[in-house]
């Protein structure tokens, strides 16, 4: 949820970790904060953005070659100065940033109070930092093994960092359940939440495992468990380029990214999908295929938009392979006790690989024997690490925290997994399979149109921008797609807005439809299209407005509704990868007309690393 930022070596730490904290604000906005170590600890921290860190900086002494930096989302203790990061220890001696929950903080706090400890945020943060001190001191051991002692005790998710006085030239780190990405330079490391941070510096990087403790110098890096024990360091190259994590001319991330799904979704193609020969190559499906297509069950676990994605896989799934599917949610699946049997298959979406309830789901049902198969967006994250089997997106690096580009890219992996399976149990004919995957295949085009319509999808948006309430309804395939688009409105809009699936209209929320209410149809021509044309008609008579997403040509609707946004045919199954695209646009192009910031919608962060 938070990020952070960390480095020790020649450098001056202050600007490699303000440019960090500004490429991961994404993961948190409600405060900032550096401490560098330079003749003692000098901490600076401000609540809001990281521009109001850099503003209150002016003017301070910033030296220093080691320093650690953090920009929060508010879980324990409101946005505050005070509760922003990094903490101080009680005898002033060491900082710590944080990135996750301590569960058993309560306990732990009233201990130390006892024990004479005066408080000075709301956070867990600083009661953990205490408690690493308090071992330190009655037990007379070093940082690393109060830090070890200590995290045998916490109960919880945590990335921290750690700076002492006492030591100049060292950082301490450590990582359970959140992520935490080490890049290795010439006589310098840098420490952050993922690679944006790092990838301008050095493209030398290790992924530190959970359980692991980092002790890093300017000229070395060494891992242990916390059993002590030495650990091997697996150096990886990042495969990230700098413009990646640019805006690149546009004027919002979102909308960088929303313009590059032509080229995400051809990324996602490259290298896997071969017309010419009818195949599909994908090895981490195939290595586990024997398992894969014998599952007698599917489970899809994912949260926000990705449980959309998991939605739309189910519909596929179980046309194409006719083996039955279910979608849950993770944060409620983790806390149920669900039937799990030995052959059941679990499919995690995520885009950051690191959602806490997803990785805690997976790892219950990966005990009781299910096949675990992950669809994620960033190599080396941990849902990648723990799954049997998968397949990375390729997206890239999605900086807006609304995700946009990641959803169809997981439409697409997932759709292609989908005809991996179908092909090898034999439940899609050989003319259907290749009609599909030129289907596939002309999606990057397809979409490359959708998005020519941006300019007259403006013009909708400032039709509807001052509006409080809207309905997006969708049947079949594009009942996924009409959730997915209240999303998007909800998130970067703040207006409100529901998905339901067109024909439940009638059992509820026709009450809300009036003159004002804008009601939006996913009303693509497939299977449901003369169902959807009499839902919108249901609409008209009770003078509600329609916008309603087509395909091209469509005529019928054009007459009825009162603005179509149009994009070009598809086979029904491949469409819900086109059809998102006018309302992703949509959602931005209203968000930005009523002023939000909306790449950083208020109180959302991208990677969801807390519960």
């Amino acid at each position: 949820m938070c990020g952070i930022v960390a480095y020790i070596g020649h450098r001056q730490a202050y600007p490699v970790i303000i440019k960090g904290l500004k490429r991961l604000e994404y993961r948190g906005y409600d405060s900032a904060g550096v401490a560098l170590l330079n003749h003692g600890v000098k901490l600076y921290k401000k609540k809001g953005k990281v521009a109001s860190l850099e503003e209150f900086t002016l003017g301070c002494d910033l030296e220093g070659h080691l320093g650690i930096g953090h920009t929060r989302w508010a879980t324990h203790g409101e946005p505050s100065d005070r509760n922003a990061h990094p903490h101080r220890s009680a005898n002033g001696k060491l900082a710590m940033i944080h990135n996750g929950i301590i569960e058993n903080y309560a306990s732990l706090k009233q201990e130390l109070i006892k024990k004479g400890y005066r408080f000075h945020s709301d956070t867990d943060t600083e009661v953990l930092l205490y408690f690493i001190e308090d071992i330190q001191k009655n037990n007379s051991s070093t940082l690393e093994e109060a830090l070890r002692i200590a995290l045998k005790r916490v109960v919880g998710a945590y990335v921290i960092v750690l700076v002492d006085e006492d030591n100049p030239d060292t950082l301490i780190a450590a990582r359970k359940g959140s992520p935490l990405v080490i890049g290795i330079g010439k006589g310098e490391h840098f420490l952050a939440s993922d690679a944006s941070p790092i990838i301008e510096y050095t493209k030398e990087v290790v992924y530190v495992n959970d359980y692991e403790i980092a002790i890093i110098k300017p000229d070395e890096l060494i891992l242990k468990n916390l059993g002590n024990e030495r650990q091997t360091p697996f150096i990886q190259e990042l495969d990230l380029e700098l413009a990646a994590i640019e805006k690149g001319g546009y004027d919002h991330f979102m909308l960088k990214e929303i313009f590059e799904q032509p080229h995400t979704i051809y990324d996602c193609l490259r290298g896997r999908l071969d017309v010419a020969q009818g195949t599909i190559t994908m090895s981490g499906i195939q290595n586990n295929m024997e398992k894969i297509k014998n599952a007698n069950r599917i489970l899809i676990i994912a949260c926000g938009t990705s449980w959309h994605a998991g939605l739309v896989a189910e519909y596929v799934i179980e046309e194409l392979c006719r083996i039955p599917v279910e979608v849950e949610y993770a944060s409620e699946f983790r806390y149920r006790n669900p039937i799990i049997h030995k052959g059941d298959m679990i499919i995690a979406i995520s885009q950051s690989g690191e959602t806490a309830d997803t990785l805690v789901a997976i790892e219950r049902a990966k005990e009781q024997g299910a096949v675990i198969l992950g669809i994620v967006n960033v190599v080396g994250s941990s849902i990648s690490r723990i799954s049997h089997a998968g397949a990375y997106t390729h997206a890239g690096p999605e900086i807006g925290v609304a995700s946009t580009k990641a959803f169809t890219a997981q439409l697409t992996v997932l759709t292609m997994v989908a005809l991996m399976i179908a092909k090898e149990r034999n439940t899609i004919s050989h003319d259907r399979y290749i009609h599909l995957l030129n289907e596939l295949n002309e999606v990057p085009e397809k979409v490359k149109h959708a998005l020519e319509s941006a300019d007259h999808i403006k013009a909708v948006a400032l039709k509807y921008k001052d509006v409080s309430d809207a309905l997006f309804l969708g049947r079949g395939y594009n009942f996924p797609i009409a959730l997915e688009g209240a999303l998007k409105l909800k998130e970067i809009s703040y207006i409100h807005a529901e998905g339901y699936p067109a024909a439940e209209m009638k059992h509820g929320p026709i009450a809300l439809v009036d003159e004002s209410l804008p009601v939006v149809f996913v009303a693509t021509k497939d299977t449901y299209h003369e169902k959807i044309i009499s839902n919108i008609q249901e609409i008209k008579a009770r003078k509600g407005k329609v916008i309603a997403v087509i395909t091209e040509g469509d005529e019928t609707i054009t007459g009825m509704a009162d603005d179509v946004l149009p994009i070009p045919e598809a086979d029904e199954l491949i469409a819900p990868i086109i059809s998102t695209i006018p309302l992703q646009l949509l959602s931005y192009y209203i968000g930005v007309a009523r002023g939000y910031d909306v790449d950083k919608p208020r109180n959302l962060a991208k990677s969801v690393t807390v519960e």
